[in-house]
């Protein structure tokens, strides 16, 4: 997956992140000058151990002018999971829009999943964000719904190949599919290169190569 450069979006279903996303060039410019400060702060020193007060210094940004985009540290980070996620969703719509037969089932799995290792290590912030994910209760539902959106469009492109399948096997074996790929990314991104290396490959050699476990 590219380098994200997306903007940042909310749901209803998130929680609270962002009080206000500016329009006005002036007030962008210092919306993003706050995420970009707070991602090299994440990077630096952990999601756990940066403070609003490092953001202020790091920005030079008026800690009323702060608060009044983001209420908290977890808007933050929800914030910029949120900008991340939308480039992991993009990476994956691109990845399956190939899925013609199922065939092109597995390439399709191996490619998401080497795109989703690559993401975590061309943008290592990443981690902190993800760690800071499932620490904090409120943003586990960011994951929560980021798995769900992924294993709908998955869904969607298996309904493509499989129009017979029922659709409770196919939202089954999605879910399950993109559950997966997450966890075993995540195991990696916790290794060496060349022992990630080694997991991916497994993994990939155990993804689907058709769907045969549908017929069940």
């Amino acid at each position: 997956m590219p380098r994200a450069k997306a903007g940042p979006k909310t749901t209803e279903t998130a929680p609270a992140l962002a009080r206000l996303v500016p329009t006005q060039q002036r007030s962008r410019e210092r919306f993003e000058k706050i995420l970009a400060c707070a991602a090299e702060l994440m990077a630096e020193k952990g999601s756990e151990a940066f403070r609003m007060s490092d953001v202020v210094e790091r920005s030079g940004v008026p800690f009323g002018s702060l608060y009044q985009y983001f209420p908290d540290k977890t808007a933050i980070i929800g914030t910029l999971a949120e900008r991340y996620n939308a480039v992991g969703r993009d990476c994956v719509r691109r990845d399956l829009a190939v899925v013609k037969a199922t065939r092109d089932l597995h390439p399709a799995l191996c490619r998401i999943t080497d795109s989703y290792y690559r993401m975590f290590m061309d943008v290592p912030v990443m981690r902190d964000i993800w760690q800071a994910t499932q620490a904090d209760r409120a943003l586990q539902k960011l994951d929560e719904e980021d798995g769900a959106y992924l294993a709908g469009l998955l869904g969607d492109a298996l309904r493509r190949i499989a129009p017979d399948a029922p659709a409770s096997a196919l939202a089954s074996f999605s879910q399950l599919m993109m559950t997966l790929i997450a966890a075993t990314v995540r195991h990696a991104i916790t290794q060496d290169a060349k022992e990630a290396a080694r997991i991916l490959t497994l993994f990939k050699r155990m993804l689907p190569k058709n769907l045969a476990a549908l017929e069940a």
